[in-house]
């Protein structure tokens, strides 16, 4: 169930979007759930929908931006606008702006390589520069650290924490582990993916996928004798939608 201002959700407002659009899902979903999900207004439920629709656009452009697959150790920027830490991660010039580095990433993908936590959040970053005008993104955003949850914007730091929702929804993050990984190849102990629509997921050199398949492609990078399967966990990382309107609004409006 929805509830804007404590009040049940008027779902004509669903008709805004069309049939099949990411909204609707999303609608569809909240509002047959038994669980609340409470809004202080409807611009409020509608920027989350809007931001979740830019984490899944941002997704398959990542996709199609040939950035490589590089374990940390191994990991390449292009250091006209980033600067390579000895971690592997990758931490924005003082000289160049946010949005401009991070459309790089996406722009010249050949030149960035990283493994696949570092790609959710560059996912939610450009989500974030598709949502909030560019000056403001680059007043937020002066000081971007990529390297997995590590060194997360206050923003987005949510994202790095995993909970069981009662409901999965398009633009949430997941991940498939991989219990009996060949100790040879760590880095396959499991996939962090987008949810794109509930059947496809998008995973940093896995590329897009249904979920059986990463689970099928995680099985073939276990170690000798391994028995347990790679399996989809029931947890999901969300940014704090809210939090981030509250910004936008202070920061746009």
């Amino acid at each position: 169930m929805i509830l804007v201002s404590g009040k049940p959700f008027d779902a004509g407002i669903i008709n805004e979007y069309a049939e099949r659009s990411v909204e609707r899902i999303i609608f569809n979903k909240l509002s047959v759930s038994s669980e609340q999900y409470v809004y202080d207004t409807v611009s409020q439920l509608k920027f989350e929908m809007k931001l979740r629709k830019e984490i899944i656009n941002a997704s398959y452009q990542l996709n199609r931006s040939k950035m490589s697959f590089l374990v940390f150790r191994k990991s390449k920027c292009n250091e006209q606008y980033w600067a390579r830490t000895d971690e592997g991660g990758f931490l924005l010039r003082g000289d160049v702006r946010g949005s401009d580095a991070i459309n790089d990433i996406f722009i010249n993908g050949f030149k960035y390589g990283t493994e696949c936590a570092t790609a959710m959040i560059i996912v939610y970053y450009k989500a974030l520069l598709n949502v909030f005008p560019k000056e403001v993104f680059d007043q937020l955003f002066s000081k971007i650290h990529l390297m997995d949850w590590h060194y997360l914007d206050r923003l987005i730091k949510e994202v790095g924490y995993m909970k069981k929702p009662k409901e999965y929804l398009p633009g949430d993050r997941r991940y498939i582990i991989n219990p009996d990984v060949d100790p040879l190849t760590p880095h396959w102990q499991g996939e962090n993916i987008i949810d794109l629509n509930g059947n496809l997921y998008y995973g940093h050199g896995i590329g897009i996928q249904k979920s059986e398949t990463i689970i099928a492609i995680l099985n073939q990078k276990r170690g000798e004798g391994a028995k347990r399967s790679a399996y989809l966990l029931d947890t999901v990382g969300r940014p704090d939608f809210n939090k981030i309107e509250a910004a936008y609004n202070q920061n746009v409006r």
